[in-house]
């Protein structure tokens, strides 16, 4: 026996749901404005700067004597660098997403 069709039986169909477009307001614009901005800034700092000789004179790599060896590997330069660019492509993938906000 074949299952009957939805609205055949007698039963009411259900009407379709309208969806409302989203609506943004200032504070997601300025949101939007700001995340970028952020993510270029951390993207290239950390892009950059482990190659600076700046990277060898701080805090942080004379804590632990044995520590300078792992701080001055190309490997975590390079994880760290690669931290950099991952924030710069979410920076640009934020401006390709700052069209939701266009007026249609």
């Amino acid at each position: 026996m074949m299952p009957a069709e939805p609205g055949t039986g007698g039963e009411p169909t259900p009407a379709p749901m309208m969806v409302q477009p989203l609506v943004y307001r200032w504070y997601h614009k300025i949101w939007a404005v700001l995340m970028i901005t952020f993510c270029v800034e951390i993207g290239c700092f950390l892009t950059i700067f482990p190659w600076t000789g700046y990277w060898e004179i701080n805090y942080f790599s004379q804590i632990v004597p044995g520590w300078h060896v792992i701080w001055y590997n190309a490997y975590l330069r390079g994880a760290v660098s690669g931290l950099g660019v991952l924030n710069l492509y979410i920076a640009l993938a934020e401006v390709f997403r700052l069209r939701r906000f266009a007026r249609r």
